[in-house]
């Protein structure tokens, strides 16, 4: 074995990587219009 490392490094171009980002941004987004609909709903009725 060489010192240069395994013989796949892991890359950002991994489609693994690539697949479980996506993920996360999409859980991100979604998670983020979820907080944003319930601050609207409580501002919306909250009492004068």
């Amino acid at each position: 074995m060489t010192q240069d490392g395994p013989e796949k490094p892991k890359t950002p171009k991994d489609p693994h990587n690539e697949r479980q980002m996506w993920w996360w941004l999409g859980y991100f987004l979604f998670g983020i219009h979820i907080v944003a609909f319930v601050m609207i709903y409580a501002v919306t009725h909250a009492p004068k």
